[in-house]
This record gives structure tokens, sequence and C-alpha cells, in this order.
């Protein structure tokens, strides 16, 4: 999204009193800057008053209070200079959960959802299993599972106390209690433990990458994204060592970018691991690779 100048939003910005109009003034500043100005009016102006869209929809000639129209001014200015909607509001939808999310964290994308989805078809409903969620970020994966398999006992680890600190007040928000949140690199905080499944949605961007400054990325914590001249580095890191962290029989599932699937399959089969499968996103791409891993490696 191109940015627009706080001065041109400013010049706009006159005589607006109702939600109707409220909405308009705002579509407008962001028709040059956004696809979907229509979706970020409503969802900064829902963020505003507390309410939901058919509320708004349903009252559009209800004025606003100054201190709202301020506070709506304000989000639009920031939305427009290209911030994320998710960082604005504090609030993003990932699987069937509302989460909290900061800079500290990415902003959980609408394909990670498919690696929940392909871990829990691994995971009868009534299992009580062991379950690692490596580089948790705001905790979406692990709490996502968490829901689904009540039974099961989840640990999501993170090198990022900022991260985990916003993983945790999820968790607690949501009253999961089959989760527990450690703290450092990768396999560290785990050390000899041993899991029924391993998932992780680790960085997987190349450093010269050039898409790093544009959209929501130029926002998101660079730590979270980048791994390395070519992006493989911590998926390399984390198939090496999974056999040591896995029950005989246990699944990996990881998310990779769009064109990784075949190196990441390849270093799968170097490891040992059996099953090897890729599975594609909604837009068609290789998004998710899982294998399996009969017994654990001596190192």
């Amino acid at each position: 999204m191109r940015a627009v100048t706080v001065r041109a939003i400013e010049s706009n910005a006159v005589d607006v009193q109702t939600i109707g109009t409220a909405l308009s003034w705002a579509r407008r500043t962001f028709a040059v800057a956004s696809d979907n100005a229509y979706v970020d009016a409503e969802m900064l102006l829902q963020h505003c008053i507390d309410q939901d869209r058919a509320w708004l929809l349903s009252h559009s000639e209800d004025s606003l209070a100054t201190c709202e129209w301020v506070k709506f001014r304000n989000l639009v200015q920031r939305r427009a200079a290209g911030e994320p909607i998710a960082y604005i509001t504090g609030v993003c939808g990932f699987w069937s959960l509302d989460l909290h999310v900061t800079p500290a964290t990415l902003i959980p994308r609408p394909e990670t959802e498919l690696l929940v989805e392909h871990a829990l078809t691994r995971i009868p409903t009534e299992a009580s299993w062991h379950i690692a969620d490596l580089g948790t970020g705001c905790g979406a994966i692990a709490l996502a599972i968490a829901a689904e398999r009540p039974k099961c006992r989840i640990t999501a680890t993170d090198i990022s106390n900022d991260a985990l600190v916003v993983a945790q007040h999820n968790g607690k928000r949501l009253t999961l209690p089959n989760i527990e949140f450690r703290c450092g690199d990768w396999f560290a905080p785990v050390a000899s433990r041993r899991f029924d499944v391993i998932v992780s949605n680790p960085p997987y961007v190349a450093q010269d990458a050039p898409h790093l400054d544009q959209g929501d990325l130029q926002f998101e914590p660079q730590s979270a994204l980048i791994s390395g001249a070519h992006g493989l580095d911590a998926l390399k890191i984390i198939v090496a060592q999974a056999p040591q962290h896995l029950e005989p029989g246990g699944w990996l599932l990881v998310e990779h970018g769009f064109d990784q699937a075949r190196a990441i399959r390849h270093t799968m089969l170097r490891n040992g691991g059996q099953n090897i499968a890729s599975f594609r996103d909604y837009a068609g791409l290789d998004r998710i690779s899982a294998c399996r891993f009969s017994g654990v490696q001596q190192e």
C-alpha cells in the first residue's frame, strides 16, 4: 500500500460528524492507497466505537462523538502510511480465535491455517499427545491446536521474550490450560524431550528478498521473517534436529516459501524422513511439507 501524506488526509477531514460520512471520508482517503478501502475503513471504525459491521451499516446517520472522530482520524492516518490493520487494532483473527498481536510478532496469515489443518488430521480427536510448536510468535498455531485437541499437551517455544509475552497473554485470555510457553532457540527449551507431533512456521524469507520493504512485511520483525541467504537456515535446523525430539512414528510439519518445497523434501529425506509430502495453499502454491520419522536418530 502506498503511503498518503498526513497533510493530504487532514485537508479532506472537514465537517465529518456521522458514521456514514466518516466512512466515506476514510474510503476516499484510502482510494489511492488500498485495494481494500471499504474493509479497512469499516474495521478501523468498528475498533474505535466497539461495534460490529452490521451495526455500522444500520446506524450510518448516527453522530460520532468528538473523541471517536479524533481517534478514527488518527487510525486512518496510520493505515494510510502503510501500518498493518492488525498492529493498529492489536487484533487478528486466526482459525476460530481472535488473537492479540503487536509489532513483536508476525501477523498470522490465512495460509498458516493450512498447517493447523494438516496437523489436526494427524492427531486423533481423543489423543493425549505431546505436541511442540517451534517459533510460536503470538501463539496462533499452538493455541489453535490446543483449542481443537484439549487432551493434548502443547509446548510452544520462541526465542523472543517479547513475542512470548504476547503468546502467554493470548493463552490466558483464551483460558486454554493445556499449553505451556518456553523461551529459547528452536529445540533448546525442550532439551531431551520427545513429542508425537512437531509443527513450525519459522522464518523462511531470503535476506535479500525484494518484497521485504513492501506491504505489511516492512512493519513486521525481521528476525521472524529472514533466515539466511536462501531463507532455508531455520528450516534445515528444524528438520535435522527433529528426529531426536520425536517419538517413533512422530510427525514433523513445517510451513515454507512457495519455491522451497523441493529443498525441504530433500532435507527431510536426507534426515530419515518417511511419508514425505508437500501441500498447496489456497493460491495453489506449495506451502506445507510433512514427514514422519520411524525412530530416533543418533547424533
